[in-house]
């Protein structure tokens, strides 16, 4: 039967169901401990933190850690987490479970003594129930043994421990079960949108007959539309109920990358004249298409997908999420243009999904980096047989309801793409995926593209990846015809912020294997010119060249947005992270993020460097992204050194000059009118410290940040290029210093401290609230320099 019904905003809490944070106060020791799981064990020495919490970035660099430098250099270990709480004897009719967002890895967990389950893969979002074991009224343990000791396990810096977030979930007996609604907009117009939802309702009760009700809410939290369902009685036998639902919203606004509209479903479920549930779904209506020759469309129009590849880690913070430091990358890619992520290679926390419906970005959301077939000696592919249908699956469950989720991949660059076994092993993970979510297609990012891929002859993908290969992709309807493309991995480009080799005009192939033995710069650092790849790759102006030339190229995700932990490519010891992102570690942007910001966005752009700070006499080139403009005028010293304008498919103009110094002026000009003017000053020496805090006001949670730039100048307020003072914080007021950093990739100061060498003349301090309002005073200081404050408050 179907029913309409209408319910107001203010009946759409969460009743019948709690779910409560369960970050505060857990107990933790680094190290093995026998019979930690027993309720009588004496945690009393150990730490008190609140999750999540990533141990191994609290530790300190060496060549000689286990994970090696291509993970990071940081340590791993065994660590435990204990947890006591209580669960009010009101509770004792209801069901009770806890929800893990990720626990890196080999994760063991135990309720008052009993052991609930082991899960292997650090990636996955997994649930238990406590209710059979639990004092209702009374003191229960949690405990968690995490297991990141046999290592390398990653080819990355994974971090360790219980890094996202917990909660305790509590129910009816009759209640949606775990990731319980599938939502799909089957039919859309400008008039009208049908919108079919699914609901899985366990039943652990006898109860008469049950009314599922379900309300679409528009962003301004109005009621547009409702449906529901009444279950006779005779259906209540099973454990698990599926309810299916057909609901119309009328003029509907669509959600988009430059627009993301949010509607929220909220289903409840009653029994008689109660609410014994209420379940929250996010909704973004909107249709997209990938074609053969067009390549992709959202809601129609033609878009090409411009995005980024990252890793989890969020700097200096390891891999604890921070929903705040994950929002910041992602405004800093938005304001480059940047319109989507692929979560490389691995799920992603639940709150990026969350962040990128909300801001507008297309989600590629990966399951493995192996097969049956490893990488390093300990990675996945060592549970994958195990594991992987159960772990893909918890994947779908969690995800598919996201708008911004448009690309499942099933793998990453995998090794058996080569092998028969690939013709067995892809089209079982594409079932897996189509039998709980038919309305995306799937793909796999392959690094040999050829026709000898045993991924691609499978059949299973719809959409055929490309690794790098950028000279292949003019060709791609010669080798598939009738096939969709999409470069799921691309660039490599390789940079260390503020430096630069010369001349800037000849590409280096760092490392090329081919010539042997890898040098590079004695000082492991690498040009900033977007002249430097690695032999697998390509420059970023020459990837973007070939991209965005044919339609039928749909999009692209550059390796990488944000430099990340580990991979210190070309290089090894003493570097210990990437020199890959277009952002460095502590998020400054390198200077080809605005060649991007030229080409993505219509925000005006001038951009000219390098610095002006350099030998007498040496030969200094200068470049220039810019847009909206005909051409770009150089001066120095007040005198023109020439005009130069764009021709062809080129993305900067450069002038070759020899350096004195003084002031280097730009001016952009369009029909002769000046656009933009940019200015570069040679800088003397350090005199002081300027402070500037992203967000002056934050909330007093316990974790919203402000993250506060450091910078070098000189008595006249340039920043000084090569300043590398060593910067010390202090900090008045309820807040504590999360983390610092700097964006150099070799040095090996901890990120946990109170102080910060600059590099290039920049550093960061990142400035988490405690739970008490009032100001907070941050300064720094450093010997022969003047000091800086700036208040943050929290609200």
């Amino acid at each position: 039967m179907f029913i309409t019904i209408m319910l107001s905003a203010s009946q759409v809490f969460a009743q019948g169901r709690t779910i409560a944070d369960f970050d505060k106060g857990w107990q933790f020791n680094l190290g093995d401990v026998a019979d930690a799981q027993q309720t009588g064990f004496n945690d009393a020495n150990w730490r008190t933190l609140n999750l999540p919490h990533d141990w191994s970035i609290e530790g300190k660099f060496n060549k000689d850690n286990p994970a090696t430098p291509e993970g990071g250099a940081l340590p791993g270990g065994i660590g435990w987490y204990r947890k006591t709480f209580t669960v009010p004897a009101s509770s004792k009719d209801k069901l009770v479970y806890i929800d893990f967002d990720g626990v890196y890895q080999k994760s063991t967990v135990w309720i008052n003594g009993h052991e609930l389950g082991f899960r292997p893969n650090g990636y996955i979002s997994f649930r238990y129930e406590l209710t059979p074991y639990l004092n209702f009224g009374g003191k229960n343990t949690i405990a968690v043994k995490v297991d990141n000791s046999v290592q390398p396990n990653s080819r990355w810096y994974s971090g360790s421990g219980i890094y996202r977030n917990v909660w305790l979930v509590t129910t009816n007996k009759v209640a949606i079960d775990h990731w319980g609604t599938y939502i799909t907009t089957p039919e859309i117009n400008s008039k009208s949108a049908k919108v079919s939802l699914k609901v899985r309702i366990k039943n652990g009760s006898n109860v008469t007959p049950i009314t599922i009700k379900t309300t679409i809410y528009d962003a301004s939290n109005h009621a547009v539309a409702a449906g529901g369902e009444i279950i006779p009685k005779d259906e209540l036998k099973d454990s698990v109920i599926i309810s299916n639902q057909l609901i119309s919203v009328k003029q509907p606004f669509l959600w988009s990358v430059n627009n993301p509209y949010l509607y929220k479903v909220i289903t409840q479920v009653w029994c008689g004249d109660k609410i014994v549930d209420t379940y929250t779904t996010p909704l973004g209506i909107r249709y997209f298409n990938f074609d053969v020759n067009k390549g992709f469309t959202l809601n129609g129009k033609h878009l090409k997908i411009l995005g980024i590849c990252d890793h989890h880690d969020l700097g200096s913070l390891g891999s604890a999420m921070n929903t705040r430091a994950l929002e910041r990358q992602l405004q800093i890619l938005k304001a480059m243009g940047c319109n989507a992520i692929r979560t490389s290679h691995n799920p992603p926390a639940p709150e990026l999904l969350n962040l990128a419906d909300k801001m507008g970005f297309i989600i590629m959301d990966e399951a493995f980096d192996c097969w049956e077939w490893g990488k390093v000696k300990y990675d996945y592919h060592l549970y994958f047989k195990e594991w992987h249908k159960r772990d893909l699956e918890d994947q779908i469950l969690r995800d598919r309801n996201h708008p911004s989720v448009f690309i499942w991949s099933i793998g990453n660059e995998i090794p058996q793409q080569s092998d028969t076994s690939a013709l067995r092993i892809a089209p079982e993970l594409a079932a897996i995926v189509h039998s709980l979510d038919k309305t995306r297609p799937i793909t796999s990012a392959n690094n040999d593209p050829d026709t000898s891929n045993k991924i691609i002859k499978s059949g299973a993908i719809d959409l055929v990846g490309y690794n790098y290969h950028e000279y292949d992709f003019a060709a791609f309807h010669a080798r598939y015809p009738g096939q969709k493309f999409i470069d799921t991995e691309t660039t490599s480009g390789l940079e260390t912020r503020g430096y630069y080799d010369m001349p800037s005009d000849s590409t280096r192939i760092w490392p090329d294997w081919t010539m042997g033995k890898f040098v590079g710069n004695p000082d492991n650092t690498v040009s900033a010119y977007d002249n430097v790849r690695p032999s697998w790759g390509s420059t970023h102006e020459a990837t973007w060249k070939v991209m965005k030339k044919h339609d039928f190229l749909s999009g692209f995700f550059i390796w990488t947005g944000f430099d990340y932990l580990g991979e210190p490519t070309p290089y090894s010891w003493p570097s210990r992270s990437s020199y890959f992102g277009i952002v460095d570690l502590a998020g400054f942007p390198k200077d080809v993020y605005y060649m991007y910001q030229s080409e993505w966005t219509n925000k005006p752009v001038l951009h000219i460097f390098p610095h002006w700070n350099w030998p007498k006499g040496k030969v200094v080139d200068v470049w220039a992204y810019y847009n909206h403009a005909d051409e770009v005028e150089l001066y120095l010293n007040g005198k023109s050194v020439g005009i130069r304008k764009k021709t062809g498919d080129d993305l900067h103009v450069m002038w070759r000059l020899t350096y004195q110094p003084g002031t280097l002026k730009a001016i952009s000009r369009k029909n002769g009118r000046v656009v933009l003017t940019s200015v570069i000053h040679t800088a003397g020496k350090p005199a002081k410290i300027e402070l500037l805090a992203d967000r002056s006001v934050i909330n007093a949670d316990g974790k919203d940040l402000s993250f506060i730039t450091v910078k070098i100048l000189d008595k006249d307020g340039n920043v000084v290029p090569d300043a590398d003072n060593k910067v010390d914080f202090k900090l008045n007021g309820n807040a504590f210093i999360a983390g610092v950093d700097n964006g150099d990739p070799v040095s090996h100061d901890p990120f946990k401290a109170d102080y910060r060498k600059a590099f290039h003349g920049l550093a960061l301090a990142i400035v988490q609230a405690k739970e008490i309002p009032g100001d907070v005073t941050f300064t720094a200081t450093s010997k022969g320099l003047a000091p800086a404050t700036v208040v943050v408050k929290m609200k």
